[in-house]
């Protein structure tokens, strides 16, 4: 009995140090953050491949949509407003996020892209607690939790519903409304889901929530 208690204690313990090694720079994490930032690499890796977080879609040919997304209205975390106006001209990469997520590490790889291409590319996260309620905290905890963990730098909105329905944000809203943006029906089926808008505003991918910022499929997108 000893023995078969040895036997599944021990992966376990080196388990729960190899995770607290990994993340012995992360400030109030919790151990299910610091477990879930961890696998990461591995969940998205194995999700890609089935299932819906993996889908992309891509227009055959820019369309110009019957509504501009410039006109758009963003309350940033902060309680500043913006509209997407002010990013005319580079390429507008919307992300709906969460704090609590198997996909949540991807906010180092929305940075590292945001520092890469910041002449060409913005970044916005959109904080959402509509997927298995995993962004419970307010805002203030949420700018604090992405600065601190992940470096995040790039504009954060004040937390939002991304789903269909009457408290649909209205960027989501242009985003998965063809009759808006011009082809694509597509809400957000997972945290981090992205959505990529060119300099004329025109929307020209959807990209699941498995498809990391940094791969090569993504990638193409901002350098074809």
């Amino acid at each position: 009995m000893k023995k078969w208690l040895l036997l599944v204690l021990l992966p376990l313990l080196l388990l729960i140090l190899f995770v607290l090694v990994q993340n012995r720079d992360a400030v109030n994490m919790t151990f299910r953050q610091k477990m879930l930032r961890t696998i990461y690499p591995l969940l998205a890796r194995v999700t890609k491949k089935a299932g819906p977080n993996g889908v992309t879609a891509r227009p055959d040919r820019p369309v110009t949509p019957p509504v501009s997304p410039f006109v758009l209205k963003i309350t940033l975390i902060d309680g500043d407003t913006c509209t997407l106006e002010k990013f005319r001209g580079r390429k507008i990469l919307l992300v709906n996020t969460a704090s609590d997520c198997g996909y949540t590490g991807q906010y180092a790889s929305l940075q590292a892209l945001q520092e890469k291409y910041a002449d060409k590319l913005v970044v916005i996260g959109f904080p959402a607690n509509d997927f298995k309620e995993q962004e419970k905290a307010g805002n203030e905890q949420i700018a604090a939790f992405c600065q601190r963990n992940y470096g995040v730098t790039f504009p954060l909105s004040a937390k939002v519903s991304v789903v269909k329905g009457a408290g649909q944000d209205p960027v989501f809203q242009w985003l998965s409304d063809p009759a808006r943006n011009g082809w694509n029906d597509r809400p957000p089926v997972w945290n981090f889901t992205k959505f990529l808008i060119d300099e004329q505003g025109r929307l020209t991918g959807y990209f699941g929530p498995a498809v990391d910022p940094l791969d090569p499929a993504f990638i193409s997108v901002l350098e074809p």
